[in-house]
This record gives C-alpha cells, structure tokens and sequence, in this order.
C-alpha cells in the first residue's frame, strides 16, 4: 500500500514539474511506517526547486496535502505521504537535532523545563525523537500553529 502511495504522488509530482516546466528527479521511499517521496536536482534546477518549498515551507505543505489527496484518490485509503523537496525538510531536520541538543543541554544545567519556539508538527517530532535519544523527556504544549516543545529535565 505504500508502495502505491509513493507512485501515484510521484505521478502527481511529475506532472505538476512538466506543467511549471521544472525539472527534478523524484526519489520514493519508505520511512517510519510511511511513504516518502522526495524531489531533487542540481545546480540551476535546484534553485527553481525552491519556489515549490516557499516561504517557510508552505507551498511545499501545500504541494504535500496535494499529493496525499493524489495517493487517497489512487489507493482509497488516507495517506499519511511525507513530500520534501530540494533538501527543505532534511535541512529543517537537522536544526531540529540542533535545537533540541541545545534544548538537553539547558534543562540539564538549569534542572528546570525549557521551551521551545513554536514549530511544525514534523519538526517536533524530530526534537522528540532527539530528547528521547538523549535520555530526557519532552511534551508538546499549546494550540496549532503555535504549538511547542518543553523539554522537561531529569
């Protein structure tokens, strides 16, 4: 089944990268439980790449919830796709481990809970996942689109 996800948001993918007249390789994969697919390129068509990622990412949201609804139309089931282009969530991923590092570090020496700047959903998740890894604990607090991370010390 996420096999099909993968191809029918590639399928979308594609045809929306012919009709913007962009080009860039489509990679699917599975991770955590569910399909990824994720758009690169080099050079000049990496730049033209970052208009599909906007202004923090939204057009990419945007581009992703687009693609989910390309697999649920194909496969009949809600999908739970994750898109990523030119390296934008890899790259948010990565000042997530940073920021949660940071995060342990201050709840470590101050014995008391430090909180986060508000961020995406998958964003927290990857702080989480870091704070877990570094043997603290963690909790999501407050209201869409401003909801944040606590990490809580030991």
């Amino acid at each position: 089944m996420l096999d099909q996800e993968g191809d029918a948001a590639a399928d979308y993918l594609e045809e929306l990268l012919d009709i913007v007249d962009l080009d860039g390789d489509i990679d699917i994969d599975v991770e955590n439980g569910r399909a990824s697919v994720a758009v690169v390129a080099e050079g000049a068509d990496l730049a033209g790449l970052q208009r599909l990622v906007g202004r923090d990412g939204e057009v990419l949201e945007a581009l992703q919830e687009l693609s989910r609804l390309a697999a649920q139309a194909r496969t009949g089931e809600r999908s739970r796709l994750l898109l990523d282009i030119a390296g934008w969530r890899g790259q948010r991923r990565s000042t997530a481990a940073r920021i949660a590092a940071e995060a342990v570090e201050r709840a470590r020496a101050t014995g008391e809970a430090v909180e986060l700047e508000p961020m995406p959903a998958y964003q927290r998740k990857a702080v989480h996942d870091a704070v877990a890894d570094a043997g603290l604990r963690s909790e999501s607090d407050g209201v869409e689109p401003n909801r944040f991370v606590v990490v809580l010390p030991d």
